[in-house]
C-alpha cells in the first residue's frame, strides 16, 4: 500500500510538474501573410500585423480579426504600435514611399496615411512610444547617417530629427524583422540595434534621440543578414539583444548579449533556443523576466538574461506579453499563437529564492 501511494504521488508530482511547463497554443489568424508585427495592449486587446497590408485585432484575447488596410495591398506592415481596442499606428517597411505610417481610430475600419519616408533611398525599420503622446520611429542610414523621427501628439504628426552620433559604418543597416530593432524605456531612454556591418552595434540615447552613442556587442555581424535583429531592456540598465544570421537560423554561435549598465558595454549570452533570434522583450508584471523568439524557436530567462530555457521549438517573428501568464507570439504563414503555462513572475519570485 505504501509503494502503491508512494508511486501515485510521484505520477501526480511529475504529472503537475509536466502540465506546468510553459507552452504556446496555436490559436487562429485568419490569415496566410508572414506576420511581423505586435502590439500587447492588455490581457484581451492585442494587435499585429504583416505582409499583404494586414492587421489583426483581437478585443477578448482568445478571437482574431484578420482585417485588409484598404489600398495597402502591396505594403509590408512591420511593425505595429496599439493605444487601446480602437486606436493603432501601423508601419510599412520597404524602400523609399513602401516606409509610411497609417493610423486608425475606429477599430480597423477606416486609416489614415500620417508619415511618409521621403528618401528614395530610405528604409524604415522599427517604431516606439514612450507613452500615449510621445513616440519613434528609425530608419537605415541616408547619408551616412540612419534616419529617426519623433512625434509628441500621437502618432498624428512626425517630425525628422537632426540628430548627433547616428553616423552609420560601412555596410551597416537595421532588420525590420520583428518591430523590435528600437526599444525605449521610461520618459526619454531609446536604443536601437544594427548589423550587417564589421560589427554588430547598438545605439543608445537619453534625450528621445537628440544625441546618440554607440557600443560594439559579440554578437557576430559582418554579412547583410547577420548581427543584432532586437534590443529589449528590464529598466534603464538592465537590457539583452539578440540576433544571429536569419539565412542560417540553426546557426550555433553568440547569439545574445547582456548589459547592466544602460548599453554602454554588453556581455555575451546564450540565449536558447540556439540560433536565430528576432525578438528579445520583458515581460510585464515580472521584473526580470524576458521572452526571446526566432526562427530557431522560442526560450525564456527568469534572471535577467543570465540564464536561458527552451520554451518551443516553433519558428516565430515575434512576440509580446500582456502579463507573465498572457501572451502571444506571430510567424510565418499567418502563424498566431497564444502563452499557456504557469505565470513568469511566479518563476521570477522561485528564482529569487536561491
Amino acid at each position: 500500500m505504501r509503494r502503491t501511494l508512494l508511486s501515485l504521488c510521484l505520477l501526480s508530482i511529475v504529472s503537475t510538474s509536466a502540465l506546468a511547463q510553459p507552452a504556446w497554443t496555436p490559436a487562429s489568424s485568419g490569415t496566410s501573410a508572414e506576420l511581423r508585427g505586435l502590439s500587447v495592449v492588455s490581457t484581451s486587446v492585442a494587435w499585429a500585423s504583416g505582409a499583404r497590408g494586414t492587421v489583426l485585432r483581437t478585443t477578448d484575447g482568445a478571437q482574431w480579426q484578420a482585417m485588409s488596410v484598404a489600398g495597402a495591398e502591396k505594403l509590408d506592415f512591420r511593425d505595429i504600435h496599439a493605444i487601446d481596442a480602437n486606436t493603432a499606428l501601423v508601419m510599412g517597411a520597404g524602400p523609399g514611399d513602401a516606409s509610411r505610417i497609417m493610423r486608425t481610430d475606429d477599430g480597423g475600419k477606416t486609416w489614415r496615411q500620417v508619415a511618409l519616408n521621403s528618401y528614395k533611398e530610405g528604409f524604415w525599420d522599427s517604431m516606439a512610444f514612450w507613452d500615449a503622446g510621445n513616440g519613434i520611429v528609425f530608419g537605415d542610414p541616408v547619408d551616412g547617417k540612419f534616419q529617426v523621427y519623433v512625434t509628441a501628439d500621437g502618432g498624428a504628426t512626425w517630425r525628422e530629427v537632426q540628430a548627433t552620433g547616428l553616423e552609420s559604418l560601412k555596410d551597416e543597416g537595421a532588420f525590420a524583422a520583428s518591430g523590435t530593432a528600437l526599444t525605449v524605456h521610461g520618459a526619454r531612454d531609446v536604443w536601437i540595434a544594427t548589423g550587417g556591418a564589421s560589427s554588430a552595434r547598438v545605439l543608445r540615447s537619453a534625450d528621445r534621440g537628440l544625441t546618440w552613442r554607440a557600443a560594439s556587442l559579440p554578437i557576430p555581424a559582418a554579412a547583410p543578414g547577420k548581427g543584432i535583429f532586437s534590443v529589449g531592456f528590464l529598466d534603464a540598465q538592465h537590457g539583452m539583444a539578440v540576433g544571429g544570421d536569419y539565412k542560417q537560423p540553426l546557426l550555433d554561435s553568440v547569439n545574445g548579449a547582456r548589459t547592466i549598465d544602460g548599453g554602454a558595454s554588453w556581455q555575451p549570452v546564450s540565449v536558447q533556443p540556439t540560433g536565430y533570434m528576432s525578438v528579445v522583450m520583458a515581460v510585464p508584471g515580472a521584473p526580470r523576466a524576458l521572452v526571446a523568439g526566432g526562427l530557431a524557436g522560442s526560450g525564456y530567462s527568469v534572471d535577467g538574461g543570465q540564464n536561458w530555457k527552451v520554451l518551443d521549438r516553433t519558428p516565430v517573428n515575434t512576440i509580446g506579453f500582456a502579463s507573465p501568464a498572457i501572451g502571444w507570439a506571430v510567424g510565418p504563414k499567418g502563424l498566431l499563437m497564444k502563452y499557456s503555462g504557469p505565470s513568469l513572475g511566479a518563476a521570477v519570485k522561485q528564482a529569487r529564492r536561491y
